[in-house]
């Protein structure tokens, strides 16, 4: 089977994703990790203005098949939350890298995801 994976993107190994180049970066989670949950039917987000740190979990997404924790690509300062996702969690399954994002982050270092998996390593993994 074969993910989505775009390369405009960096990735943890647990299947998360942190966009590049901005003065804020979006975090969600990757299409392999979509479907491997199955059926999003809740997530739990931290509020705008809370701090996230690289690598520590964020918040939770619950699906039919289990609990999972969610964890920071990069450390920062949220500032912005996906509220549609309350109403709707399912946009995680639906379009994991559009409308189903979780946070924006105002990152502490600008290249905190140079770390990261690029799209060919996090390919690689999940292959």
């Amino acid at each position: 089977m074969s993910f989505e994976v775009p390369d405009d993107r960096r990735y943890l190994e647990s299947h998360e994703w942190t966009t590049t180049g901005g003065d804020t970066v979006r975090i969600g989670v990757s299409d392999f990790a979509q479907d491997e949950l199955g059926d999003v039917v809740f997530v739990e987000l931290p509020e705008a203005g809370d701090e996230i740190s690289a690598g520590e979990a964020f918040g939770v997404v619950e699906s039919i098949k289990a609990v999972s924790d969610l964890y920071a690509p990069v450390s920062g300062e949220v500032v912005a939350v996906n509220e549609a996702l309350f109403d709707r969690p399912e946009l995680v399954n639906e379009d994991p890298y559009g409308d189903g994002w979780m946070l924006e982050v105002d990152p502490v270092e600008a290249g905190d995801a140079d770390g990261l998996l690029d799209p060919d390593e996090y390919d690689d993994q999940i292959a």
